[in-house]
């Protein structure tokens, strides 16, 4: 069994930094191999100098364009004003 703390990354393109704490850890989407394998996007928390992440989610393509569906769907919704909760089955 493999430890646990046991693996390798490499960020392949940085595609853009989301937000950045009073600490300096960045939220950032990027595209990155995991222990060797194909890359794929990622959206996590950096240290500042990639040295230490947080928990994160990563995404094939399709996922990456599905979320960016689903995004755009959002902010769509927010930009016509309403910002409170809703049932999307009832849009």
């Amino acid at each position: 069994m493999a430890e646990k703390d046991s693996f390798s990354f490499e960020i392949k393109i940085s595609v853009g930094e989301i937000s950045k704490s009073s600490k300096g850890w960045t939220k950032e989407l990027n595209l990155v191999s995991w222990n060797g394998r194909k890359a794929k996007y990622d959206i996590r928390e950096w240290s500042p100098e990639h040295e230490k992440l947080g928990k994160g989610v990563t995404l094939s393509e399709e996922e990456l364009r599905t979320l960016g569906k689903l995004i755009d769907q959002e902010i769509k919704r927010l930009d016509r004003g309403v910002s409170d909760a809703v049932d999307y089955d009832e849009l």
